[in-house]
């Protein structure tokens, strides 16, 4: 059943990797640093059809535009066109498209493609997770035996004190930070073993809901930065482990969480 959807991310791969003059169709969304291209929204226009045509009870909930179409819908996808538009912008080749599957309240299937290197990261609930049809699991290791991916939450300047500071904790004690510029891509590479921990102070839904169930396929445990579930309807901190530093994360998180000016500064 879900094969289909893995074909609808590859097909729409192959209009990433075509993109030419990217530069000449940047847009300023939010504010300066978020920026949007002609490629995002053809990306997500030829997903949606597709997705649509092969599902057509789902609902549609996408970044570009914010298209939430979900009202009354037991079943909807959750899309990040491109996800790293500023890697894209400018010719890094670290970008990706994620297509999470909702159904029921619960993530149903996530897909995470890489179309520079055709790394296509899936799960389905209850049924492992895999990269390019291959199983991939989660590393068991404390904070001190990890290698830390985060998010700058960038779009959210109140966030970053907290984001500084969790840092600040962070790096005397993991074996060191990587920071990729794509959220999903950062969840997927923790869930296959080349990373060992993650977190973000604010993300869309768009942004974690496919890697996120891929990651907790692989063995991690996945939350807000306050121990709580995450929140696929409205944006959310997210940190993500195994349950062995993805527990000493929290710690950490909720001790700065309560320091008097750090009040709202996590989402």
């Amino acid at each position: 059943m879900y094969q289909k959807i893995d074909e609808i991310v590859r097909r729409a791969g192959e209009l990433v990797r075509s993109a030419h003059n990217i530069e000449d169709s940047v847009q300023e969304k939010t504010s300066h640093c978020d920026l949007v291209t002609k490629y995002d929204s053809m990306v997500q226009e030829q997903l949606s059809k597709e997705l649509l045509e092969a599902f057509p009870e789902a609902g549609f909930y996408g970044e570009e535009g914010d298209i939430c179409n979900i009202e009354g819908k037991s079943a909807y996808f959750i899309v990040d066109p491109i996800d790293g538009t500023t890697n894209f912008i400018r010719h890094a080749r670290h970008s990706c498209i994620s297509v999470g599957f909702m159904k029921n309240g619960a993530m149903e299937y996530g897909a995470v493609y890489q179309p520079y290197t055709d790394e296509l990261f899936t799960a389905q609930r209850g049924k492992g997770a895999f990269l390019n049809g291959k199983p991939i699991h989660m590393r068991r290791v404390p904070l001190s035996e990890s290698i830390a991916m985060f998010g700058s939450a960038i779009y959210y300047r109140e966030t970053i004190p907290a984001t500084t500071r969790i840092m600040a904790q962070l790096l005397p004690i993991v074996l060191d930070f990587r920071r990729s510029g794509s959220a999903a891509l950062d969840i997927c590479y923790v869930a296959a073993g080349r990373a060992d921990v993650f977190f973000e102070a604010c993300l869309r839904p768009w942004d974690y809901a496919a890697a996120t169930l891929i990651a907790q396929e692989a063995g991690g445990v996945i939350s807000a930065l306050d121990g709580t579930p995450l929140r696929y309807y409205d944006r959310c901190s997210v940190a993500v482990g195994c349950p062995e530093n993805h527990a000493e994360l929290i710690q950490i998180a909720l001790k700065i969480a309560g320091e008097p000016n750090m009040k709202g500064r996590i989402r």
